[in-house]
């Protein structure tokens, strides 16, 4: 196996669970797990507690991930203004970024797009996303076949009600009208979470159940979507990587 390089950093926008510390040693762990490869260098910055890195270090690095997070992408928060700037750097310099769930919701302010509470309802649990196949060029991010859908799981009250116009929506849901969505080959977008397995989310339901953040209901009928289909965990690291890389990009 050739072994890879490349310099890559999580900006992470939650904070650990107690699950995941005593389980994969944290969220940076699960993340570079997922997207990470062997003789890449990952950089955490816990931008949730203002973790940001200097401007000067931001050509240092080939990828950017951002994580989802329980704050809201459109709060005026001061740590969720600074990662709109270092973002809109980032853009600029037409540095790679994946954004996922509220990472996904920060790319599409940053570019001009609306986002705000989930027009049907939060969504939680596994669920599948239909694939636009005419935005998808075989052979490339998705490989040489491309899926008609993939099962992913969501967890997320707020979504993006308007994408930027310059981006490419190629996933949709009957819950969430912008699954995924691309701007040029350099912002790559998920409203689900691609680097979470079933362990993670059932135990995220525990906690939410706790709190009481989700009607009941809906925590029943998540934890029942876990029993019916397997997330695409694979399809969906290898399309990750793929765009983080720089492999091949959307038409």
């Amino acid at each position: 196996m050739v072994k890879q390089t490349g310099r890559y950093a999580l900006f992470q926008a939650t904070p650990d669970s107690e699950f995941v510390k005593e389980t994969y040693g944290g969220y940076f762990n699960v993340f570079v797990s997922a997207f990470g490869e062997e003789g890449e260098q990952w950089d955490l910055f816990r931008v949730i507690d203002g973790e940001f890195p200097c401007d000067h270090e931001l050509e240092g690095y080939d990828g950017f991930v951002i994580s989802g997070s329980l704050h809201d992408a459109f709060s005026e928060e001061d740590w969720i203004i600074e990662l709109c700037s270092v973002c809109h750097k980032l853009d600029v310099m037409k540095k790679k970024i994946l954004g996922i769930c509220f990472g996904h919701q920060i790319i599409c302010r940053v570019r001009g797009g609306k986002v705000g509470r989930a027009r049907r309802g939060p969504d939680l649990g596994l669920g599948n996303i239909t694939i636009v196949q005419d935005l998808i060029e075989p052979g490339g991010y998705f490989g040489e076949e491309v899926p008609e859908s993939l099962s992913i799981i969501k967890c997320h009250r707020d979504e993006v009600l308007e994408p930027p116009e310059s981006a490419k929506v190629i996933a949709f849901s009957g819950k969430c009208d912008v699954e995924i969505f691309s701007v040029e080959d350099h912002l790559l977008c998920f409203q689900g979470h691609p680097e979470y397995n079933k362990e993670i989310l059932l135990e995220i339901i525990d906690r939410i159940n706790k709190i009481k953040f989700i009607e009941e209901e809906l925590l029943e009928k998540a934890k029942g979507s876990i029993e019916k289909i397997e997330p695409d965990t694979h399809r969906l690291h290898m399309l990750c990587k793929n765009f983080l890389k720089g492999r091949t990009n959307f038409v």
